[in-house]
C-alpha cells in the first residue's frame, strides 16, 4: 500500500482532512447559514439583478436580530423585501474605479499601470462577512470579482513576473499556502460560500514559478510550501481507499488506477448563482440534488460551463460533470506529485520521492490508456460510468503536452490536430461546439491559449507557437485600441464580435487576460532581437 511509505506527516495531514474542512465550515458560516429563509427570498425575488452581490453583502448587525426583524416586518404586512435588505445590509463597493485607460500610451503601460488597481491589501476580518480574510495583498480578477480567485491567479503571476513583481507572487503563494493551512484546501475564492469546492490545482505550478524567480532561494521557497503541497494533494486525493468506483474527487478505475474528477461537496444551488441554478434544476429532468452538485462540481472545473460536462453535448440540463475524468485536472496532479518528489528529494526522503514518482508514473499511463483518442489525435475527457471517452474535444487535450508528458510523435499528431481543429482568426477555440455557453465556441479564454502555446514550445514547434501567440494578442490589442479594455473572454472566430455567453456579463480587467499578454508580448520581444 503506497500510503504505508509516505511520511507520518502526510498520512495525519490524510487523517486530518474530514475534521479540518468541518471545523473550517462552522468557523466560517455562508450567508445561506445565516439568513435562512431570508437568503432565499432575496436570491428568489431578484432583489439584486447579480446572484453575486447579495452573498457579499454586510450585514450591519447580528444575524439573529435581522433574522428576528425580518419575521416580525413580514408578519405586519406591507412588507418590501428590497427596503429591508437595503435597510439591514452594506452592498459591496461598485466593481468601477476612478482608473482611466490611456489607450494611446499602449497596451503594456495600461497593464502594468493595472496592477495597482486590482491589487487588494490584507483583509480586515467582519464576524459576519463572507469574504475568508488574507494575511497579504493579492491581485483580484477585476468586474464583479473582488476575491481572489485560484487558478486565474497563475495566469497573473505570469504577468507579474515579467513585470518585476516576484514580491507580489510570494505574497499571493504565501496566500493560497495560508489557505490551504487553514482549510485543508484552496477554496474557488477567498469567500465562505466557496468552502464546498477548490478549482484547478495549480499551486505547485505557483510554487515552481516563485522558486524561478528566486534562484539562489529556490531550495527553500519548496522547503517553506511542502506542507501545503503535502495537504492539498491529500485533499484531492481523500478517497483513494475506496476498491472501485468514485469517492469524494478520487475515482478508483476496473484496473485499480487512481484518477481524479471534479466534486463539490454542497448539493444545493450555489449562493453566488442561486436562481440560475434553481432554473437549471427545475428544467433537468433528474434529481435535484444530483443537478446541484454537477453544477457545482463544474464551477470547481474552472469550465463553469462547457459542453465537455453535458451528457448530450449540447445542453446545460444534461450536465454531468461528476461523471467525468478531466484530462487537464489529473495532468495538473500529475505535476503536484512531480514537484512533492522534488520536494522530498530536497528533503533528503528518498524513499517518499520514489514512491511519489511512481504514483506520477502511474498517473500518466493511465492517463494514456483511457484519455487518448487515436483516431481524433486527441485526449479527451474519459466518462468512469459509461467506460468511454465522452464526444467532446477540448483545449484541455494540450495539457499532457504542456506537462512533457507525451512522446515526440504524440506530440506531432497533437499539433496538427490543433492547427486544424482548433486555430481561428483570434487565436485558439476552446471547443469545437457552439453551445452558447462562454467555455465553448467561439470564446478563446487566456489560460488555454498559453498552455498550448507553451506546450507546443516545449516541444519545439515553435511556428505554430508564435502563430498563435500572434493571432491573439493581435486581438487582444485591437480590442483595447477600442474599448480602451482587456476583457475576460475573446470571440475568436468573428474578432469583430466581442465573446459571449455564459454564467455573467463580460468584465473587464481582467487579471489572468492581463498577464497571459504581457507574458506573451514580452516573449515576441525577445524572439525579435534573437
Amino acid at each position: 500500500m503506497i500510503l504505508k511509505s509516505i511520511p507520518l506527516f502526510t498520512l495525519l495531514l490524510i487523517a486530518s482532512l474530514s475534521s479540518c474542512k468541518q471545523k473550517a465550515e462552522t468557523k466560517h458560516q455562508s450567508p445561506r447559514d445565516l439568513f435562512p429563509g431570508l437568503f432565499e427570498a432575496v436570491q428568489a425575488g431578484n432583489v439584486f439583478e447579480d446572484s453575486k452581490t447579495f452573498p457579499d453583502c454586510l450585514p450591519k448587525r447580528e444575524p439573529e436580530k435581522i433574522l428576528k426583524d425580518y419575521e416580525e416586518q413580514k408578519k405586519a404586512g406591507g412588507f418590501n423585501l428590497k427596503a429591508f435588505v437595503e435597510a439591514n445590509f452594506t452592498q459591496p463597493e461598485a466593481p468601477t474605479t476612478n482608473y482611466h485607460s490611456n489607450t494611446a500610451a499602449g497596451v503594456e503601460p495600461h497593464i502594468r499601470s493595472l496592477w495597482d488597481v486590482l491589487t487588494r491589501r490584507p483583509d480586515k476580518y467582519y464576524q459576519y462577512g463572507s469574504l475568508l480574510a488574507l494575511p497579504h495583498p493579492y491581485i483580484v480578477p477585476g468586474g464583479r470579482f473582488r476575491e481572489v480567485y485560484y487558478w486565474d491567479s497563475y495566469f497573473t503571476m505570469l504577468g507579474l513576473e515579467e513585470s518585476g513583481r516576484t514580491d507580489l507572487i510570494e505574497s499571493m503563494v504565501n496566500n493560497f499556502a495560508y489557505l490551504i493551512r487553514t482549510y485543508g484546501f484552496i477554496p474557488n475564492g477567498n469567500r465562505t460560500y466557496y468552502l464546498t469546492r477548490s478549482q484547478p490545482p495549480y499551486f505547485s505550478l505557483m510554487v515552481k514559478l516563485l522558486m524561478e524567480n528566486k534562484k539562489l532561494k529556490s531550495d527553500s521557497v519548496l522547503k517553506a510550501n511542502r506542507d501545503a503541497l503535502e495537504r492539498e494533494y491529500s485533499f484531492w486525493m481523500n478517497g483513494r481507499d475506496a476498491k472501485k468506483g468514485a469517492n469524494l474527487h478520487v475515482v478508483v478505475m476496473p484496473d485499480g488506477e487512481n484518477l481524479n474528477r471534479y466534486f463539490d461537496s454542497g448539493d444545493w444551488p450555489r449562493e453566488e448563482a442561486y436562481s440560475e441554478d434553481v432554473a437549471v434544476a427545475v428544467n433537468a429532468g433528474a434529481a435535484k440534488t444530483d443537478v446541484y452538485r454537477h453544477l457545482r462540481s463544474g464551477a470547481e472545473s474552472g469550465w463553469d460551463y462547457s459542453s465537455r460536462w453535458f451528457s448530450d453535448g449540447r445542453s446545460l440540463h444534461t450536465i454531468q460533470t461528476t461523471n467525468i475524468i478531466p484530462v487537464d485536472l489529473n495532468a495538473l496532479l500529475y505535476h503536484q506529485e512531480i514537484m512533492l518528489a522534488r520536494a522530498y528529494q530536497v528533503a533528503g526522503d528518498i524513499k517518499a520521492k520514489d514512491i511519489m514518482l511512481g504514483s506520477a508514473e502511474r498517473r500518466k499511463k493511465a492517463i494514456m490508456k483511457y484519455c487518448w483518442d487515436s483516431e481524433a489525435g486527441w485526449f479527451r475527457d474519459y466518462n468512469w460510468k459509461s467506460e468511454a471517452t465522452t464526444g467532446s474535444m477540448s483545449l484541455a487535450g494540450v495539457y499532457p503536452m504542456y506537462f512533457n508528458m507525451i512522446s515526440v510523435g504524440r506530440a506531432d499528431t497533437l499539433s496538427k490536430t490543433l492547427e486544424q481543429k482548433f486555430l481561428k482568426p483570434g487565436g485558439l477555440v476552446s471547443t469545437l461546439t457552439n453551445t452558447g455557453q462562454q467555455w465553448d465556441s467561439p470564446n478563446g479564454w487566456a489560460p488555454l491559449q498559453w498552455m498550448a502555446i507553451a506546450g507546443l514550445s516545449a516541444y519545439k514547434k515553435q511556428e505554430l507557437s508564435r502563430e498563435i501567440s500572434r493571432r491573439w494578442s493581435t486581438l487582444n490589442i485591437r480590442v483595447f485600441s477600442k474599448t480602451g479594455k482587456l476583457m475576460e473572454k475573446y470571440n475568436v472566430v468573428d474578432t469583430a464580435v466581442f465573446a459571449g455567453g455564459g454564467e455573467y456579463p463580460n468584465q473587464d480587467g481582467f487579471g489572468w487576460t492581463n498577464g497571459v499578454l504581457l507574458k506573451i508580448l514580452t516573449q515576441q520581444k525577445n524572439q525579435s532581437i534573437q
